[in-house]
């Protein structure tokens, strides 16, 4: 029972001080954190696209990866699912759907969204696609774009914005060989397309606009390649998927959420503790670990370790403002945002545009929510610079984002009366993170 879910707000406890006026106990800190969402999902794709019964060990389970499951489950494909053990059976049908007509809801899951989209436009049948408020809220266009000229006829909701949730994908397979995709917004909308391309009859090729989010199609191409589908990258801004490929079923072991892990990574060097999260390491498929080598350019050590990796906070305790840019890592810019006022220089974070169109509108929440706590920040298009400084006690507003609700608990743990509005948004990706969170809080102050 996660007693965090239905709170109203957080009080974060200010352990700084506590922990700065006794010796640090030997060894790290150690910290597990569940499964990946990014891989989690990708995987439910891979495994109904796969010809038979995949079994898919370390699921995270989360609002996210629950809505992707059950559209999984709508679409009639068999799924065994055990929670306790983490763990998840999917009977593929080798890019078959088992219903021709179904009605999904992707609620407010981004992946579930795209990639779904992207899959049942391009299969045969009738698929009536909604999703909550906030999804209703994020781009779409560039995706059913791209659909309707492979083939796929979409129909909008009288009510619905073209280019947004709801609409009705009516499916005909594939009927040209070839598409570009502009990738500026998410880098989500290339992944959907590239996952489903081995469904055409013949060579597929992808073209792409922008650079956004690469690290993410990395990942999407090592799991195809994974489960037996290659597309090779090809000179420019394309990749070729060769006809003739299928998907094979496997067992399958999701690797611990980086992104999740980077949380506590950053108390390294805001609460002066050496931080070990579990099973982490830099050969991870997540983009998100390169987090961690900007930590170490703020004067962290890193380490990786059979355990996973370790990192040491500076030898003298101050750790450095930075420029950085985040585009191979946005999801940690609300992180680094957290923690910067307390640097020893302003933090200027670069390549981060499209994280104005994800749960909010975080570049914007970002410099809102520290103006709050008293902390001067410059806010453009596509970046955003902190000043060093002592936030001020404030209720932090989390726009129903899970990254605003754990990134900004961090600034607590070094600022007396910060507090986290809504903190059960974090349902969405990491249920218990206020849960672990305590718990650790108990460890370094015992």
């Amino acid at each position: 029972m996660n007693r965090f879910a239905d709170a109203l707000t957080y009080s974060v406890p200010c352990v700084y001080d506590s922990i700065q006026m006794r010796n640090v106990p030997d060894g790290p800190l150690e910290i597990n954190v569940p499964g990946s969402k990014s891989i989690t999902n990708r995987a439910l794709l891979l495994a109904t696209l796969a010809d038979g019964v995949s079994t898919l060990r370390g699921v995270l389970f989360s609002d996210d990866s629950r809505h992707f499951l059950k559209c999984v489950q709508d679409l009639g494909f068999e799924t065994g699912v055990d929670e306790p053990k983490r763990l998840v059976t999917v009977r593929g049908r080798g890019g078959a759907v088992p219903q021709s007509e179904a009605r999904l809801y992707v609620g407010s899951a981004g992946t579930a969204a795209r990639f779904l989209t992207g899959f049942l436009g391009l299969s045969r049948g009738v698929y009536h696609m909604d999703a909550s408020e906030q999804m209703r809220r994020r781009p779409m266009a560039p995706l059913l774009d791209s659909l309707k000229e492979l083939g796929c006829d979409i129909l909008y909701d009288a009510k619905a914005r073209e280019g947004h949730f709801p609409f009705v994908l009516h499916g005909h397979g594939f009927c040209k060989e070839q598409i570009a995709i502009n990738i500026d917004s998410s880098s989500q909308f290339l992944s959907a397309l590239l996952i489903v391309s081995c469904l055409c009859e013949k060579d597929f090729t992808t073209y792409i606009e922008g650079t956004h989010g690469m690290a993410y199609i990395e990942m999407t191409l090592k799991m195809m390649e994974q489960f037996g589908v290659y597309a090779q990258k090809l000179s420019g801004s394309a990749f070729l998927t060769q006809a003739g490929q299928h998907y094979q079923a496997r067992d399958y072991q999701i690797e611990p959420d980086a992104s999740a892990a980077c949380y506590f990574y950053a108390m390294s060097p805001l609460l002066n503790l050496p931080v070990r999260v579990n099973r982490v390491h830099f050969d991870s498929l997540q983009g998100d670990v390169a987090f961690i080598r900007l930590l170490e350019q703020m004067g962290c050590r890193a380490v990786d370790t059979p355990q996973g990796i370790l990192l040491e906070p500076p030898a003298d305790g101050i750790f450095h403002g930075v420029t950085a840019d985040m585009s191979a890592c946005s999801d940690q810019a609300i992180t680094l945002a957290a923690i910067a006022p307390f640097a020893d220089g302003p933090t200027t974070i670069t390549g981060i545009g499209h994280i104005r169109f994800q749960e909010s509108d975080r570049i914007t929440a970002i410099a809102a929510e520290l103006s709050r706590m008293g902390i001067r920040c410059e806010e453009r298009k596509d970046s955003i610079t902190i000043q060093p400084g002592k936030p001020k006690a404030a209720i932090v507003a989390t726009y129903d984002d899970h990254r605003m609700a754990m990134g900004f608990a961090l600034t607590g743990l070094r600022s007396p009366g910060i507090v986290i509005d809504n903190p059960g948004c974090c349902r969405k990706t990491f249920e218990e993170y206020f849960e672990v969170l305590e718990d650790v809080i108990k460890r370094i102050c015992s």
